[in-house]
């Protein structure tokens, strides 16, 4: 389960930011804690970490795709 505390960025979007609900649920969460005046999510992914996340998750090559393999 999520740890978003999902009634209180609710209460935030649409009673303290005023968005109608299509807006809120629109954004992405980087788009909602800006508008929240987060400033920062966190680090940037690193270049070791993209490796280490290519090799975990390979992208499939079997030529199954909808690109005409």
């Amino acid at each position: 389960m999520s740890g978003f505390d999902w009634p209180a960025l609710l209460r935030a979007g649409l009673h303290g930011l005023r968005l109608s609900p299509e807006a809120f649920w629109a954004l992405t969460p980087a788009e909602l804690r800006m508008m929240l005046g987060e400033r920062e999510s966190g680090r940037p992914l690193s270049r070791g970490r993209l490796e280490e996340l290519q090799a975990a998750y390979p992208d499939d090559t079997g030529g199954t795709g909808d690109d005409g393999d």
